[in-house]
């Protein structure tokens, strides 16, 4: 497990520290925490395994980001995580990668170079007072 955060919308979650949970009381006391610092948003778990995630299950967890899965994991990973916790898949993802990630039946699919890849422009808006 690496990234333990208290998700608050697009670009707003709060990250802790990388922690690596080995065994779900660790992880339950690390959820239980960031609960208690925001009670009203939801945790996520960013895991890079069918094993991590069985131990975020376990704890827990309200979302988990599924980091790099193959579709065979994700498929897997829907089976466990269905009805338990909200999943999304992030790594790697194109635009062309969407409909199979979709039909593996995940709720949510990040997907990096909608920003990573933007070319910015200099753009500067000037207000004017119409008295």
């Amino acid at each position: 497990m690496t990234v333990l955060a208290v998700a608050d919308g697009l670009g707003g979650a709060r990250e802790g520290k990388e922690a690596s949970a080995t065994a779900v009381r660790c992880l339950s006391a690390a959820l239980a925490a960031a609960r208690q610092a925001s009670p009203h948003r939801p945790v996520e778990i960013e895991v890079r395994g069918l094993e991590e995630l069985a131990l975020a299950l376990e704890a827990g967890a309200d979302r988990i980001l599924l980091d790099n899965f193959s579709l065979d994991e994700l498929r897997r990973a829907v089976q466990l995580g269905r009805g338990r916790a909200r999943l999304e898949v992030s790594g790697g993802v194109g635009l062309e990668d969407l409909k199979r990630l979709a039909d593996c039946g995940v709720e949510e699919v990040s997907v990096g170079a909608l920003t990573k890849h933007c070319r910015s422009i200099d753009l500067s808006m000037k207000l004017v007072a119409r008295l």
